[in-house]
């Protein structure tokens, strides 16, 4: 039995940060600009805080500034937006990233609304979601972005495909639907209301996981030979007692159906951290009237 190609997200995301460290030197040699990066957390979520570390190495590593800002679990909501209004005026700063999830006192859409649109590097901002549907340039979600770069590393084009988003967040489904759109495939986003969903996936030449449920896609949903991108990232424990991250699609059966899949980990993951570089350079570049660099 043939066993599909693995997208290896490792690989493109580290040719992606090449890329972008290629750009800031740059950036820095012909303008003496030095690309800025504030990240803001509030309270100590363990994940959270691994995550932080890993895109302040990221910054390190591809020349960029790192402004971390860790706030008590306790602090306002007023005070977040009073530092988020300061960080928008800072010329040090080229893009602002808020640390998800907030505590519950705290209104996650005021605060990502008082973020500067120029500097929203999540691309959550009302007014970058209503530009990516647009079609107008904005600064766009970094896992879709990830996806996408997947995805185009095994197709040369993506025009007339049928795909199928299973998950309707904010944060990835949504704005997955709007990139997929944007290159003229059919698109359906699938979630945990829709009818027949194993029958809908069947029909897709791409399928996207995102629902968060682990081993939730079956090899029997996936059309012989489509290709399959799994942002699914699950925490399980097993009898042992040993931990390991597993995605939303039952990779061990799957990949001998599919044409090309990604792995978990090391598929979509690494490629989150390597895009929100990538819009940190653009955010950069945008501010000062320069016209975009070349990457992925």
């Amino acid at each position: 039995m043939a066993e599909a190609t693995i997208i290896d997200g490792q690989a493109i995301a580290a040719r992606l940060r090449d890329g972008v460290a290629a750009a800031v030197a740059q950036l820095h040699a012909r303008h003496g600009v030095t690309p800025g990066l504030a990240v803001v957390m509030v309270g100590e979520d363990p994940a959270s805080q691994v995550y932080v570390r890993s895109k302040g190495r990221a910054c390190s590593a591809a020349g960029i500034v790192s402004f971390e800002h860790r706030l008590p679990v306790d602090t306002g909501e007023d005070a977040l937006i009073a530092l988020i209004e300061q960080l928008n005026i800072d010329e040090r700063v080229d893009g602002i990233l808020v640390q998800l999830p907030l505590p519950a006192a705290i209104d996650p859409q005021r605060v990502l609304g008082a973020v500067d649109p120029r500097k929203d590097v999540d691309g959550f901002h009302p007014v970058n979601v209503g530009r990516l549907w647009s079609r107008l340039p904005s600064l766009v979600p970094c896992t879709p972005q990830g996806c996408m770069i997947l995805l185009r590393s095994v197709h040369d084009d993506l025009a007339g495909a049928e795909a199928i988003v299973i998950g309707r967040s904010q944060i990835v489904g949504r704005p997955l639907a709007a990139l997929l759109v944007a290159a003229d495939c059919t698109v359906t986003v699938a979630h945990s209301r829709s009818r027949d969903l194993a029958g809908l996936c069947c029909r897709a030449d791409i399928l996207i996981a995102a629902s968060g449920q682990p081993a939730m896609i079956k090899a029997d949903w996936i059309k012989p030979g489509a290709t399959v991108i799994d942002v699914g990232t699950n925490r399980i424990v097993g009898p042992d007692g040993t931990a390991r991250l597993v995605g939303d699609v039952d990779f061990a059966v799957a990949r001998f159906v599919a044409g090309a899949i990604t792995p978990v980990p090391g598929g979509v993951g690494p490629m989150t951290i390597a895009c929100l570089l990538r819009n940190t350079v653009i955010a950069a570049r945008r501010r000062r009237g320069l016209a975009e660099p070349e990457l992925a």
